[in-house]
């Protein structure tokens, strides 16, 4: 019957099973007695008879709850294996999704239990290795015995046993010598094992998590979020690392020291330890040369005589006691070509720089707090650059350079010396703000299109579209909090590829020329220059109208008057201007009833970011009143209503210094509005094919004494002037 763990009764038969399984072991252990090659497993089965009496001899029902445990966990196993092999898909249709960070966790844990395990051999070793010496000392105590004996004559009886006595004290010492040479060959065995396991979670944490990290840093650049924590996970494993690495070099160099005080001859044993000490010193060297890395990058576009700041880090620094002797890290500028040059040779701790950086140096500092040993470069400056030849059309926004950050330091007391470096992400250094667009448009495209390994800094000539238009959503929604719309991106591609009929762009690849060097027909500016002064006057002045919807802005002037032609009169959208870099222009249908309802659609001039620093585009579209419905039919009021300037009261508008205060207002000549005239300016012809434009300008009301004076029109070239708040315009 099977036993019940909870039935006290059941413990005589418990116990009877625990008995026959301990005599089970020692009747295992004794058919070894006479085989030396199997002399560790002997010792080891007995030890483990010893357990069984020691553990479960007062209590045998646990062992019995141990082993029902164990099968049950077993039948478990097998069942969840033979579920997923029967489901659609077998292994590829699993629910049972394992966690990467989780099982690169549970790896580290098994190796730090394995690394245990070791340590209790390598204990065990030394002592097995400590008898043995005392063994020969008493073998050759009875040799000698036996060999005074023979020359002094004594008795035969007590010479034969003399003889006995040295025949086993030689046996006896042949078995440990044999077992000894089989602990040693199955410690450095483990340890084979255990670095080829190291060397395997090593190589994934490395060249897989630490270098999705760097992706994603690199990403970071064109505006894309990191996974906030990933860095310091990324830590925890690589200390774990080197914590293992350390104590299994460590045990390694021991198990060496064991060897050359006993060095035992025997045909069957290879010597890996050197082997297995050099493999594991270079797992070693590249844990530590590829967690020196940078934290906060550079500016990668950097202007000359302005102060940046960077983060270096070292991830295992903590772990290794780097910080015992904190180490220098210093900073230069290298050039495409010295960066070539630095990653086919690995040559470093030169003083080849392409310009001077000051406040370039710095010490690591560790951080108990969150274990962290960094330095951070608050007040670099770069004060001068040497410049390369430029070839063909390549202008200085085209040239890259990198940061080159360089330290060295020893740790195992000095044992293990390492010079370590690391480069930055790309850098275009430019000494003027005008230079700001090409110089972004040299390294989105390098964020966004660089391949694992390459050359520094090479990029691709041409790629796809739907990775242009990936980059292109990542930075306008980086800078203005919405991206990209699919009609959105559909009009940009449209421009880009200098096409007038709608296409399937998704199989066309751009060219780093169309994308920023050759000018956009009719214009003397290119694509990314179009696109970058739209992106910065929706981030400095438009963020929450574009956030809101209420700026259509990616829409072309035909494509404007079509929407526009059915709607009711007063119906205005918001558009990017083709024309003018960063402008925005207001499209809207007027119907002009003294002309027997005729129909046109109008565009204003296009307002930039100067018009916006001085009235915002809110309360220029409420100042005029012929705005009434934001396309296709929304209120404007309700569309911009929460972005209009409260108007100022009366006692607020009259401080006691005998000013009266004035405001702006817009208009736009020849259309109704506060302080407009009977003029009609209009600049270009009323047909289908190209709607008139017309200028924005502003009524004045000159603030003097006379406040009887009647309103008189500013010129049209003054795009500002000032309306008195508290008088009608």
């Amino acid at each position: 019957s099977e036993i019940e763990v909870d039935n006290h009764s059941h413990a005589q038969f418990a116990a009877s099973v625990l008995q026959q399984l301990i005599a089970e072991i020692e009747a295992k252990a004794g058919s070894y007695s006479n085989q030396d090659e199997l002399f560790l497993t002997r010792i080891k089965l007995q030890e483990a008879a010893v357990m069984f009496k020691t553990r479960y001899q007062s209590d045998p029902l646990s062992l019995i709850a141990t082993i029902r445990n164990c099968i049950n966990r077993e039948h478990q196993l097998i069942q969840q294996n033979e579920n997923v092999m029967n489901s659609p898909g077998g292994m590829m249709q699993s629910n049972m999704v394992i966690d990467p960070s989780a099982e690169i966790v549970q790896q580290l844990e098994v190796l730090k239990a394995r690394t245990r395990e070791t340590a209790d051999d390598l204990r065990q070793l030394a002592s097995d290795q400590e008898s043995f010496a005392l063994q020969y000392h008493n073998c050759t105590s009875y040799d000698a015995s036996f060999a005074s004996a023979k020359n002094h004559n004594v008795a035969p009886e007590v010479l034969r046993e003399l003889q006995m006595k040295k025949q086993e004290s030689e046996m006896l010492l042949n078995q440990r010598a044999s077992g000894l040479i089989n602990s040693r060959m199955n410690l450095q065995e483990k340890h084979k094992v255990t670095i080829d396991r190291l060397a395997a979670i090593q190589q994934r944490i490395l060249d897989e998590e630490l270098i999705n990290w760097k992706k994603e840093q690199r990403m970071a650049g064109n505006g894309r979020l990191m996974c906030a924590g990933k860095l310091d996970q990324i830590q925890a494993w690589c200390d774990s690392l080197a914590e293992i690495i350390w104590l299994n070099r460590h045990q390694i160099k021991e198990c060496e020291r064991h060897l050359s005080q006993m060095p035992l001859k025997t045909g069957g044993y290879i010597n890996l330890l050197p082997t297995l000490n050099e493999h594991i010193t270079r797992l070693l060297s590249s844990l530590v040369t590829s967690t020196f890395i940078i934290e906060k990058e550079p500016p990668q576009v950097m202007k000359t005589n302005t102060r940046f700041t960077s983060t270096v880090r070292l991830l295992v620094g903590g772990k290794l006691n780097v910080n015992m002797t904190p180490p220098q890290v210093r900073v230069t500028i290298i050039s495409e070509c010295q960066a070539q040059s630095l990653l086919q040779t690995d040559s470093t701790m030169k003083n080849d720089a392409s310009g001077e950086i000051l406040n370039n140096t710095g010490t690591m500092e560790y951080n108990q707090s969150n274990r962290q040993l960094s330095v951070t470069f608050r007040n670099m400056q770069l004060r001068k650059i040497k410049r390369a030849e430029k070839k063909g059309t390549e202008s200085v926004m085209d040239e890259k350079f990198a940061l080159l950050f360089q330290s060295q330091f020893s740790v195992g007391g000095g044992e293990l010396v390492f010079q370590v470096w690391t480069l930055s992400l790309p850098v275009v250094v430019i000494v003027h703000g005008n230079q700001e667009p090409h110089a972004w448009a040299t390294i989105s495209w390098d964020n966004a299109f660089t391949e694992q390994g390459r050359i520094p800094f090479q990029v691709p000539e041409q790629v796809p579209w739907p990775q242009v238009a990936e980059m292109l959503n990542m930075k306008f929604a980086s800078a203005t909090g919405k991206g990209l719309s699919p009609e959105n991106l559909d009009f940009l591609a449209s421009k880009a590829f200098r096409s007038t009929q709608s296409s399937d762009y998704s199989q066309m690849l751009l060219s780093w020329s169309q994308f920023c060097k050759e000018p956009l027909p009719d214009r003397n500016f290119t694509f990314w220059e179009w696109f970058y002064g739209v992106m910065k006057v929706t981030r400095e002045h438009l963020r929450q109208l574009w956030n809101d919807n209420s700026i259509m802005g990616f829409v072309g002037r035909r494509q404007a008057e079509e929407m526009l032609k059915e709607c009711a009169s007063g119906t205005f959208l918001l558009r990017f201007s083709d024309s003018e870099l960063g402008g925005v222009t207001i499209a809207w249908m007027y119907e002009d009833q003294s002309k027997g309802d005729q129909r046109d659609v109008f565009m204003v001039q296009p307002f930039t970011s100067k018009d916006f620093a001085i009235r915002p585009l809110a309360d220029r579209i409420n100042d005029l009143p012929y705005f009434i419905f934001l396309y296709p039919n929304r209120p404007k009021d309700q569309a911009f209503g929460k972005y209009y300037t409260p108007i100022v009261s009366e006692s607020s508008n009259t401080p006691g210094n005998g000013y009266v205060k004035p405001h702006l207002v817009n208009i736009v000549p020849g259309f109704p509005g506060p302080g407009s005239s009977d003029m009609f300016s209009i600049y270009g012809h009323t047909d289908a094919s190209n709607p008139p434009s017309v200028s924005s300008v502003n009524s004045a009301v000159e603030p003097t004494n006379h406040l009887d004076k009647k309103p008189v029109m500013e010129s049209p070239l003054f795009d500002a002037a000032n309306v008195l708040s508290n008088f009608p315009s």
